[in-house]
């Protein structure tokens, strides 16, 4: 059994990102294997709102060098995660703006 914090790993801020939270969309770096379920029971649980839908992205990690030897980043899972209407904000993004 997962708990939800091994789900959602950290909050994404970028400024593409910031931009979306007045459309109650919010987006999260998730466990690699999670899938869009648990991805919307894991935010529901941990921000006590509602989750109207789930999209994910697969990111491929970068190559990058270290003088002659190559070596890549790790791959990472993104979730772009919408609420419905007739949530709640949630309180950590809300303290940004």
């Amino acid at each position: 059994m997962k708990y939800a914090q091994d789900i959602i790993l950290k909050p994404i801020i970028t400024e593409r990102s910031m931009e979306k939270i007045a459309d109650k969309v919010y987006t999260f770096k998730v466990a690699v294997d999670a899938g869009k379920i648990e991805i919307a029971k894991a935010v529901e649980e941990i921000f006590d709102v509602k989750v109207a839908s789930v999209n994910t992205i697969n990111c491929k990690g970068k190559q990058k060098r270290m003088g002659a030897s190559v070596g890549y980043r790790s791959d990472w899972k993104k979730a772009i995660v919408t609420l419905k209407a007739d949530s709640k904000p949630i309180a950590f993004f809300e303290s940004m703006v």
